[in-house]
């Protein structure tokens, strides 16, 4: 996607140096991103690229950090999370109206934990979702039950696991097996070192606070949208809703054998259908920001994030 080169980590001992070294890239305002995606994604400028995924290396050091407790080099992990980023950035729509680092999260996370299960033998690539998700989880919660002795789980720990990951039982002891049979929570993490294995397990989940705070967010910009899409007449609403909010947005071309009209008609009023969008949602924060008396954060302080 670029032909620039990304600093990278050469050791454990150079991770501070690496953190040093992406401190320097800027981080964008929102302006400045839509417009470095929008030369991306229309004219695939691979300056607009690079300056788009330097300023969110942070972010991939960040949720790297989560999972260094796998065993793994930390520079093999934040290198895959940084392919996780370019595959963000290469699909990035600014037009939805959410942040980069909003949607580059979800890539970076599951680049990261492809690795990692590619990289535990006793792990294989056809591991179902749920699988991957008590993969993932089991340290966490046995840490929570205070389960950590090595050796089988006791059937009251199993069961309270298996309810909390949502995973049937018999999946619990086979993987706790599994992972005791690699290697201990215990264990040293090297033979110089007094420091365990348990020392680096991080919980990379939000906190409940956090998610609570996300989801209440998305509450408030969902019925946001929900009336704004009243401002629309049915032709604008089907347009709208067919090529900004599908999952498999239809095309141009296929709008325009539907009404009867134009590609470039159609393109129009999709443009003029988002710009009624925008000024409805913006004239909702602003009441609701009067009504409170608040006049930062919330839904009026970022562009319209439409769900997807």
């Amino acid at each position: 996607m670029t032909k620039q080169t990304l600093p990278t980590v050469t050791s454990e001992g150079g991770l501070s140096r690496y953190l040093q070294e992406i401190r320097r890239f800027p981080m964008l305002e929102p302006g400045q991103e839509y417009m470095l995606a929008k030369r991306w994604r229309e004219h695939e400028d691979s300056d607009a690229a690079h300056q788009l995924v330097t300023s969110h290396l942070r972010l991939v050091a960040k949720i790297a950090m989560g999972y260094r407790g796998y065993g793994l080099p930390i520079s093999e992990i934040v290198s895959e999370g940084n392919v996780g980023l370019m595959q963000a950035v290469k699909r990035f729509d600014p037009d939805k109206g959410f942040r980069l680092a909003t949607y580059a999260m979800w890539w970076i996370r599951a680049s990261i934990q492809e690795f990692i299960l590619r990289s535990w033998s006793l792990v294989k690539m056809g591991t179902t979702a749920s699988q991957k998700k008590l993969f993932f989880n089991l340290r966490k919660v046995k840490g929570q039950i205070q389960a950590l002795e090595d050796g089988d789980l006791h059937p009251d720990q199993v069961a309270e696991i298996a309810t909390r990951l949502g995973v049937p039982a018999d999946d619990v002891v086979s993987m706790n097996r599994r992972l005791s049979g690699d290697t201990s929570l215990n264990a040293p993490l090297r033979a110089d070192s007094d420091g365990e294995w348990q020392d680096w397990l991080v919980d990379e989940a939000e906190s409940q606070e956090a998610r609570l705070a996300a989801s209440e967010e998305y509450e408030i910009r969902h019925e946001y949208l929900i009336k704004a899409m009243k401002k629309l007449n049915e032709r604008e609403k089907r347009i709208f809703e067919a090529r900004r909010l599908s999952e498999d947005p239809l095309t141009l071309e296929e709008l325009s054998k539907e009404f009867g009209v134009s590609r470039e008609r159609i393109r129009q009023i999709e443009v003029r259908a988002f710009e009624k969008i925008q000024k409805a949602v913006k004239a909702e924060a602003q009441k609701a920001m009067a009504s409170t008396g608040n006049s930062s954060g919330g839904a009026g302080g970022e562009p319209l994030a439409t769900p997807a």
